[in-house]
């Protein structure tokens, strides 16, 4: 009789060579947004007047009249009709890093034995999902189950659809009775508006008609797959999303030939069949490759406005998971689902573009172009520069904590890459000398370099770079893969936001004493070349040296996530957030006491699972070899053969032994570690028990287990291996 890991792969096997899942590779064009409310439907189903009212306050940020709203409740109640919608639901974002949604018919009875189907504002506006069991951070008691959502008009509704039926989904805001909020989006559309504000203020130095800057965002999405049959048999993927075992595979990575290797047939039906989803959507997937690992892909999007970009990433990875079931694949969104291979990031690039369509972010052709560009170039280096441990804790997670600093992802030391040339282009800005009396324009250039003409990938890319700059935006590589993206570019919003304010402020100031405008704006950019500079780095941020170097600049290098958040509760980061209305006070304490609850738990759950499946599975399949060793022993000594034909058994039993009783020692050592941090009350302290005294144990029984998974005989180890579960498709 086969053991669990063995029927796995024979059934591996069936999927493998079984028929591959037929897909319409539809034209996109003509799949794009069909399950999107999108502009165009909305200019279709809405009184023209209606629709035109309806822009101007979504262009403006203001709020929706209750009658207007009504007309919109009507015309989305039809379109979602129309296309077979049933329910309808307020899609939102809370802080479990997940989405949510709670659904409604629009079936009601009409009180005559009959039935209507009914949307109004009320619905679509404002719901009241129970908001009891929901991290909220101590901002309100438990018996409080009040919270409401809130309907974001700036990001489309749509359909969603799975073989159980279609429902209209609403994107929303979600806050607490109170007011607070409980949700990823709230806080970002308030950094957006802050960098909004904050970037045009500062734009109309160069141009008058620029009135809006808005935060333009591309998500690079990297993931593995696994045979849904593996994983299935494989406890530690199913609890935790990461082989918490596994000898490393005989061949891994090294050979460097799997990426942007052919893509696998059967993998590639997942793909188009993900892609076709994620068109309907109005996800605009662009790019699909190999990734580096074995198993490992990559899926990148065209470039959105921020909250519609993050929104489509949550939508994104639901797919993901959804689709993947369709063609017995699991996806695998962990930061490092496999010790010994690449881990997986969230490549965020981020820039900001004008209503007049410039990217701030892209070198212009004259004097003036050229110093709006530096002077936001330079004004997120120095944001960054002095918000790295903010920026750091923004991708602080328990599952990016295996990610961050091993040598295939960006290391826990924040820096940015510029890239040669402009590296270059700002010691000569620094050092250049300015004359004070300018009687022209031209002359205020004269001894000050001119930034050249710059091809859009101006410098070779940098991937051991946690903020690279890649020719007209800002690519942040740190993001783990499974994060909701919200929360680090809330926060890069944010620095970048309070930086431009202070650059006005500066400038302003030396206009007001008799300076010319460009010059001020020269000055105080050189000043901040020259404070920032130790933020950049242009070598190898893999390197030991890098880590000593980093040192002595004064660079933080926070590898653990419980010590990282504490820059949340900082004075300087409290007085950033309420500031510019981004968080409360009670909201940021809220959230740092959510993300220490989230890391422990998650910690918890991997100690529990680990424990679990040595003395259940790992230990017995030892002790059944051992026996079988045991009796092949005894049946040599039985026929007289001396000691010396049975010698390498009994090393076999000795070692197997040694194994065995370290794993079971070090479980239970593990389990009296995790008592002891479990009655710890202080949640930061918890935290960082079961980061110091409980983590520890994990790598410790690893080497043990993987120590037995080659020795024990194939046939008798219960879980799927690496070669498994990395060549399985």
């Amino acid at each position: 009789m086969l053991n669990s890991r063995l029927s796995a792969v024979e059934s591996a096997s069936k999927h493998l060579f079984n028929e591959i899942t037929e897909v319409n590779a539809d034209r996109g064009v003509h799949i794009y947004n069909k399950n999107v409310f999108s502009t165009q439907k909305m200019k279709d189903y809405l009184p023209k007047e209606t629709y035109e009212r309806l822009q101007a306050t979504i262009d403006s940020g203001g709020k929706i009249p209750r009658e207007l709203a009504e007309y919109i409740a009507q015309a989305m109640k039809t379109w979602a009709l129309e296309n077979g919608a049933t329910h309808y639901s307020h899609w939102f974002q809370p802080l479990t890093g997940t989405t949510a949604e709670k659904h409604d018919a629009f079936f009601e009875p009409d009180g005559s034995g009959g039935a209507i189907e009914k949307f109004n504002a009320n619905a679509l506006v404002q719901q009241e999902p129970d908001a009891s069991s929901f991290p909220h951070g101590g901002i309100r008691n438990t018996f409080e189950a009040r919270g409401y959502t809130a309907w974001d008009p700036s990001s489309p509704a749509f359909i969603f659809e799975t073989g159980a039926g279609k429902t209209l989904c609403i994107p929303t805001v979600f806050v607490s009775y109170t007011g607070e909020a409980l949700d990823y989006k709230a806080p970002l559309l308030k950094s957006t508006a802050a960098i909004d504000k904050a970037a045009t203020d500062v734009a109309q130095y160069f141009d008058k008609s620029v009135s809006k800057v808005n935060v333009s965002l591309g998500i690079e999405q990297e993931y593995f797959l696994v045979d849904l049959s593996l994983y299935n048999a494989r406890p530690d993927l199913k609890m935790t999303g990461r082989t918490l075992f596994g000898h490393m595979s005989a061949k891994g990575q090294q050979l460097d030939d799997h990426y942007f290797g052919a893509i696998p047939e059967r993998v590639l039906a997942y793909m188009v069949d993900l892609e076709n989803e994620a068109l309907k959507l109005g996800i605009p997937l662009k790019t699909r490759h190999n990734e580096v690992a074995p198993s490992q892909y990559e899926c990148a999007p065209m470039f959105e406005e921020s909250n519609l970009a993050i929104d489509h990433n949550q939508m994104l990875m639901n797919l993901m998971e959804q689709v993947a079931v369709r063609h017995n694949f699991r996806v695998l969104l962990h930061e490092k689902p496999y010790s010994g291979v690449n881990g997986s990031g969230k490549h965020n690039n981020w820039s900001l573009v004008t209503n007049t369509g410039i990217n701030l972010l892209s070198p212009g052709k004259t004097p003036k172009n050229n110093l709006m560009f530096l002077t936001f170039f330079v004004n997120t280096i120095k944001a960054v520069h002095t918000h790295a441990d903010l920026l750091r804790a923004s991708i602080a997670s328990h599952s990016n904590d295996h990610r961050l600093g091993a040598n295939e992802a960006p290391p826990a030391i924040i820096s940015i890459f510029l890239g040669s040339q402009l590296d270059e282009i700002l010691e000569e800005v620094e050092s250049a000398r300015v004359v004070k009396k300018v009687k022209a324009e031209a002359n205020l250039w004269h001894g000050i370099p001119k930034i050249p003409d710059l091809k859009r990938d101006n410098t070779d890319r940098n991937r051991t770079s946690p903020f690279a700059f890649t020719g007209n935006k800002f690519e942040f590589r740190a993001v783990g893969s499974s994060a909701n993206s919200a929360l680090p570019m809330t926060v890069l919003n944010a620095i970048v936001a309070k930086q431009l304010i202070e650059f006005k402020t500066e400038v302003d100031k030396q206009i007001k004493k008799g300076t010319k405008k460009d010059l001020a704006i020269l000055n105080v950019v050189r000043k901040y070349i020259k404070e920032s500079k130790a933020i950049r780095f242009e070598g190898n941020g893999y390197s030991e040296e890098w880590e000593k170097e980093a040192e002595a600049r004064g660079l933080s290098n926070i590898k653990s996530t419980p010590k990282a958040l504490d820059v949340y509760l900082t004075p300087s980061s409290l007085r950033l957030f309420e500031s510019l209305g981004i968080y409360t006070q009670r909201e940021s304490i809220a959230r740092h006491e959510i993300l220490l609850e989230n890391f422990y738990k998650k910690m918890q759950i991997e100690a529990r699972v680990l424990g679990d499946m040595v003395t259940s599975q790992i230990a017995p399949a030892c002790f059944i070899y051992q026996n079988e060793l045991i009796e092949n022993v005894r049946g040599l000594k039985e026929l007289g053969l001396g000691k010396e034909s049975y010698s390498s058994q009994f090393n076999y039993l000795e070692r197997i032994s040694k194994h065995v009783n370290h794993i079971l020692e070090k479980a239970e050592e593990m389990r009296q570690a995790r008592k002891k941090a479990n009655i710890i009350t202080d949640m930061r302290e918890k935290a960082i028990a079961y980061d110091e005294t409980v983590k520890p144990f994990f790598d410790e029984i690893r080497y043990d287990v993987n120590k037995l998974e080659k020795i024990v005989d194939d046939s008798r180890w219960p879980l799927p291996k690496l070669r498994e579960l990395l060549f399985s498709h």
